[in-house]
């Protein structure tokens, strides 16, 4: 990943292949490398996939919310030069791709949102995130997926550096109650967006029901489901993830 990794003002980013773009959100808790497998998939099939690192612990606490991050990826759209894009975004980039097709609908192409926030916020209660207890930690971390052993080590070791950097957990905490303020339920229905919902059938954090309101809120959507998978489809599942993307990309014609 690191010779498409570049920084260009304010912004860093990975970006690979030529075609239409694919703009890629990541969570929280997430990384640019949690999507590795779409990063090396769509470039081969004529996309150019873009993930920009999202400001979520470098802005400044009252820039610390969801609306502000819809902003800032629609001044990265805008900086890069796209026209339209195709949005994918899993967990609180999902909520974050959501609130900016709410804002922005002309510059979003297509939407494709997995274990995303917007609808329901258990995904950070009040009991997360416990400071200074690595096995809780660890069950967190393990719990994001269907496959305990998904959660390595070094995914558990950042996790737990974060909830015990002070500032990071203060925008943390901020964030999710950012999420619970956003809530998208009266918005989803106005929003015409083709929209691709790919989720796992045994996500704990954004359970199965949610997926299906989404899918009853938003006009233009379909639902796709991956068996045996918890909140990150495109870590636990990366193939089949991609094949049922790449699918519907093609059926309408984006």
């Amino acid at each position: 990943m690191d010779k498409n990794y570049k920084k260009e003002g304010k912004y860093s980013y990975y970006e690979a292949g030529e075609g239409t773009p694919i703009v890629i959100l990541h969570g929280l808790m997430g990384g640019l490398s949690n999507f590795d497998a779409v990063a090396e998939y769509f470039p081969t099939k004529g996309y150019k996939v873009v993930i920009p690192d999202l400001p979520i612990y470098t802005q400044s606490i009252l820039k610390t919310n969801v609306k502000s991050f819809a902003k800032y990826v629609k001044d990265f759209i805008t900086f890069k030069g796209f026209d339209k894009v195709i949005l994918l975004g899993n967990s609180l980039g999902g909520h974050i791709a959501l609130y900016h097709t709410k804002l922005y609908p002309e510059k979003v192409a297509g939407l494709v949102i997995t274990g995303s926030s917007g609808l329901y916020e258990s995904a950070m209660g009040d009991s997360y995130p416990k400071r200074g207890d690595y096995e809780y930690i660890r069950k967190k971390a393990e719990d994001v997926f269907y496959d305990p052993k998904i959660a390595t080590p070094e995914l558990i070791d950042e996790v737990y550096a974060t909830v015990n950097d002070r500032i990071k957990l203060i925008k943390t905490l901020t964030i999710a109650k950012s999420a619970i303020r956003h809530n998208m339920a009266k918005d989803l229905p106005k929003m015409t967006a083709e929209t691709c919902i790919i989720w796992g059938k045994n996500d704990a954090v954004t359970p199965p029901n949610v997926a299906e309101e989404f899918n009853n809120l938003l006009p233009n959507s379909t639902l796709y489901w991956i068996d045996k998978c918890g909140h990150a489809a495109m870590m636990e599942h990366p193939q089949e993830f991609n094949v049922i993307l790449e699918e519907w990309l093609t059926k309408k014609n984006l």
